[in-house]
């Protein structure tokens, strides 16, 4: 490492090199010191170990004539990544302070993140309970999906990619393998064992969003197993990995966070959720296709395990208030409806806070509600035994929400999802004991999360008219 970093004391403009801090396939990065402002930075400098190496003074080259062209095209897409990953707000991705070009080679100035990596922070944690996995992985998933509404992929998370500040918050890191998801464009091949899907192995693998949530499937995979992921090139033949449902400890997680950590670790890229917004969905029980249902039930049969979660509990009505008047101050007047629908499906106090805490906008806010109430694990009066008189009945959805309000959920709906409204209403209705919750069921199709907002607070305006 010693022969292409950059010395220890080294100017690069305002900014003192203080040490190495890693090196990898693209390039360096170092620890330096802002002189300026006295602030410590991490800066990453592009110089590909296959291409390039560095002369006597200081400044990179490409290794031959031959390798020219693709340490320029390489060199171009390092100021291109720069350019729009300093375009990036979010408090759960690194920041990007400035980037410019020196050495014949081309410099990433990021802000340095004080704090431990995921790999250290946890060892002296496991295990982690549900509430404190999600607390983790929620903020992440909202910087993740920020990264992929732009059009890129960051293509290599994995537990030393994730810090934990001094404060407890997550931060994604580590975005030299970042490149722009576009159709029919090729793509380098990028590897972590145990992380990285099989489409990374090879350059002409489709990559997309899934690409990255496998590798966040194996990030919390490993969290709550304790053990990394058999790597995807020998699960292509024959399936080697043990599930999470049977794998993880069922009386610290719930069955929907193991199914969700399995669907994202499934090795055809097709069969896994396709978005953050799927994923994230999943995690709490909101959504999951059949198929990955299907195939979650047959392994939990197979272990042992309930194929569902331990039935909703009758929850305290103080407990309940307490609760809305917490989440009210983030989301308002419609936290009534939220509190309603969720604890119909929540399990335990904790529960039922980490699933009502999705609709928290700001990652800082959620992460405090969740703690709020992660340590009570009371379940409550459970809910009254069914008979089979009542499985018969619940078998049959009747929607007791009269067809006015239908057609007009379904033309407000259709605005935003267009004519594929009709079968999301109807399947809602069969779920919903009134229009309040009705609406708040299908704004989850909404994908902008401002738009969605504005329509659900309707579930608020015709609740209050019933």
């Amino acid at each position: 490492m010693a022969e292409i970093s950059l010395p220890r004391g080294y100017a690069l403009h305002e900014y003192r090199i203080e040490q190495t801090l890693g090196i990898g396939g693209f390039g360096l990065t170092y620890l330096a010191t802002d002189s300026n402002l006295n602030l410590q930075v991490a800066i990453k400098e592009y110089l590909p170990g296959d291409l390039a190496l560095r002369d006597d003074d200081q400044s990179v080259r490409p290794k031959s004539d031959a390798s020219l062209d693709s340490f320029n095209w390489g060199l171009s897409r390092f100021l291109e990544e720069s350019r729009t990953l300093a375009s990036f707000r979010h408090p759960n991705i690194v920041r990007v302070l400035r980037f410019f070009e020196a050495n014949l080679t081309a410099y990433m100035v990021m802000e340095f993140v004080a704090g431990e990596s995921l790999n250290e922070w946890i060892r002296k944690r496991r295990p982690l309970d549900q509430s404190t996995v999600l607390a983790i992985a929620s903020p992440l998933l909202d910087g993740l999906e920020v990264i992929h509404g732009a059009g890129y992929l960051h293509r290599d998370i994995k537990p030393a990619n994730i810090f934990i500040r001094e404060d407890g918050s997550p931060v994604l890191l580590d975005f030299g393998s970042a490149r722009m998801a576009s159709v029919g464009t090729e793509l380098t091949a990028i590897v972590t064992p145990g992380y990285a899907p099989i489409e990374q192995y090879h350059s002409q693998g489709k990559q997309g969003p899934w690409s990255d949530l496998y590798a966040f499937g194996g990030v919390l995979y490993w969290i709550v197993t304790g053990n990394r992921p058999i790597e995807a090139a020998a699960r292509v033949h024959e399936e080697l990995l043990k599930p999470a449902v049977k794998a993880a400890d069922g009386s610290l997680y719930g069955a929907d966070l193991l199914a969700a950590v399995d669907w994202a670790l499934s090795p055809r890229e097709q069969q896994r959720p396709q978005s953050v917004r799927e994923f994230r969905a999943a995690l709490t029980g909101r959504t999951m296709p059949e198929a990955a249902t299907v195939k979650t039930k047959e392994s939990m049969r197979a272990s042992g395990t309930p194929a569902s979660a331990p039935p909703a509990a009758a929850f305290d009505p103080d407990t309940l208030r307490k609760i809305e008047t917490e989440l009210a101050r983030h989301i308002g007047p419609i936290a009534a409806v939220v509190i309603r629908s969720a604890a119909k499906k929540a399990y335990s106090v904790a529960n039922l806070a980490e699933t009502v805490s999705a609709d928290i906008a700001d990652p800082k806010d959620r992460t405090a509600f969740v703690r709020r109430f992660s340590s009570d694990r009371s379940t409550p009066t459970s809910a009254p035994p069914r008979t089979a008189a009542t499985q018969r009945q619940s078998s049959q959805p009747i929607s007791s929400i009269d067809p006015t309000t239908l057609a007009k959920a379904e033309s407000a709906l259709a605005k935003y999802i267009g004519a594929v409204a009709k079968v999301v209403v109807k399947r809602a209705a069969s779920k919903a004991r009134d229009a309040g919750e009705l609406y708040l069921l299908i704004a989850n199709e909404i994908e902008d999360k401002n738009e969605r907002t504005t329509f659900i607070r309707k579930a608020m305006s015709v609740s209050d008219k019933e």
